[in-house]
């Protein structure tokens, strides 16, 4: 038998809580009794008593989660993309990383939050919130239950997803992308593509979320978004000079194993912070978030095997990415098993995405953006619908079929790729005209830490 003692200092807050617990009944009841005389509804009144408090288990919880998702991003992402990279544009790299996810943290608090989530978390755009002009330390958030969160935690925890999906998109067009050319296609295509996905997703209101799509941390709004949007990107762009001819091997698998790992360890806040609470769906998305992506790295080497390779570093490391990538619309959707069957799946496809449908279509998507993360991206998006049923171990309650859910899903994922091709186009046909695409062929060749930023990232 476990025994538990209370300290002195436990009891005292115990008797705080049961005091502030008192104190909080007794005014809801004179609300209530005051609602009445007045002919107010007292379930109203009640309402606005008890939403008046954020919770500050989840708030912590929240803000931890944020702060995981920005060590994604810088560092993360940044050595992730940096190691893939020739040395002369290691530093090239890691700047347009940051530039954009710098550029969209801006953008989101000036009108992206107005836009994705308008009044109540329902409308697309308010003109009243643009600069968060109507939110305030008191204000809250709901979340899946009755509790709520700082409205500013939420805002800063959605900002690091708009900041991240724009980073990612980089990876498809580094050593020949004019960095003036990508902050002004980051504006734009967050602007009629993220936000408006992120809000048909995501938002009370938004036609996929009314429809009933499952996507728990991102896997239409930040992953197939990213992916077709950087595969758009590179055929607008062209191929670097020499692909495929010359060799383009990363300087260093080193740095993209460090950012791997944080990536790993980030993603956790990507995944079970978008549960909004620290509860049981939080923790199911934890072990999901583990199982499954350990379950595509050792995928992608016993690919690499069976095509008579040596199981590699980097197909480690592109193993983790897609089965991270497969398991976020699934982390609080599917349960441990179906997590590692997602994964499983979703690295093989990507597998065979990046080394043989890459070459024979003849793209230049430099990191594998769209190979990773647009591919397995749609795979967990679809095979969300499947995991979810309780049939499968999943968290689901059965009341939608499963056949009906994967029409949901795939209509989703239409949806998301439609609209990011689209919104992409026009994006980057504004950028040509006002600042051109591609470094000069001088500068390419030279490499863009010289030719673009002045310095280099080695000695």
């Amino acid at each position: 038998m476990i025994h538990r003692t209370l300290s002195a200092a436990g009891i005292a807050a115990m008797s705080f809580v049961s005091a502030t617990a008192a104190l909080a009944q007794e005014a809801a009841t004179t609300a209530a009794e005051t609602a009445a005389e007045a002919g107010t509804p007292i379930a109203a009144a009640t309402t606005e008593v008890a939403a008046a408090v954020a919770n500050p288990g989840n708030n912590a919880w929240m803000m931890t989660a944020t702060l995981l998702v920005l060590l994604m991003i810088i560092p993360g992402l940044a050595l992730f993309y940096g190691g893939l990279t020739r040395s002369k544009n290691m530093l090239s790299t890691m700047t347009q990383v940051g530039g954009a996810a710098t550029l969209a943290m801006l953008i989101w608090v000036m009108w992206g939050y107005s836009t994705a989530f308008g009044p109540e978390g329902n409308a697309f755009f308010s003109w009243g919130n643009l600069f968060l002009s109507q939110v305030t330390p008191d204000s809250t958030a709901a979340t899946f239950s009755d509790e709520v969160i700082s409205e500013y935690v939420f805002i800063s925890f959605q900002m690091t997803f708009a900041a991240i999906t724009a980073a990612l998109i980089a990876g498809a067009t580094v050593e020949r992308l004019k960095f003036s050319a990508l902050m002004l296609f980051t504006a734009i295509w967050l602007t009629i593509t993220y936000f408006p996905i992120a809000h048909m997703v995501w938002a009370g209101g938004g036609f996929l979320f009314e429809d009933g799509a499952l996507d728990f941390a991102g896997g239409t709004v930040v992953h197939i978004n990213a992916g077709v949007s950087a595969l758009v990107l590179a055929m607008f762009l062209g191929k670097r000079k020499g692909y495929p001819t010359e060799p383009m091997p990363p300087h260093s698998l080193v740095m993209t194993m460090i950012g791997t790992g944080l990536l790993w360890v980030g993603w956790f806040g990507f995944n079970a912070g978008s549960e909004l609470e620290a509860d049981g769906i939080a923790g199911l998305a934890m072990i999901n978030t583990f199982v499954a992506t350990a379950a595509a790295a050792l995928t992608w080497m016993l690919m690499e095997r069976f095509a008579g390779h040596k199981g590699s570093a980097l197909g480690f490391c592109s193993g983790v990415i897609a089965g991270l990538v497969a398991v976020t619309p699934a982390a609080g959707n599917s349960g441990p098993f179906g997590a590692i069957v997602l994964g499983i799946v979703a690295s093989v496809i990507a597998y065979f995405a990046v080394a043989k449908l890459k070459p024979r279509l003849g793209y230049d998507d430099s990191l594998d953006v769209f190979g990773i993360h647009g591919v397995a991206g749609i795979v967990g998006a679809i095979g969300t619908g499947i995991v979810y049923q309780p049939g499968f171990g999943g968290p689901g309650d059965g009341s939608t079929p499963l056949g009906a859910q994967l029409g949901v899903q795939a209509w989703a994922v239409i949806v998301a790729i439609v609209w990011a091709a689209i919104g992409t186009t026009i994006a980057a046909l504004i950028t040509k005209v006002v600042t051109g695409l591609r470094v000069s062929e001088e500068i390419e060749r030279e490499g863009l830490d010289i030719g673009e930023h002045g310095e280099r990232a080695y000695n």
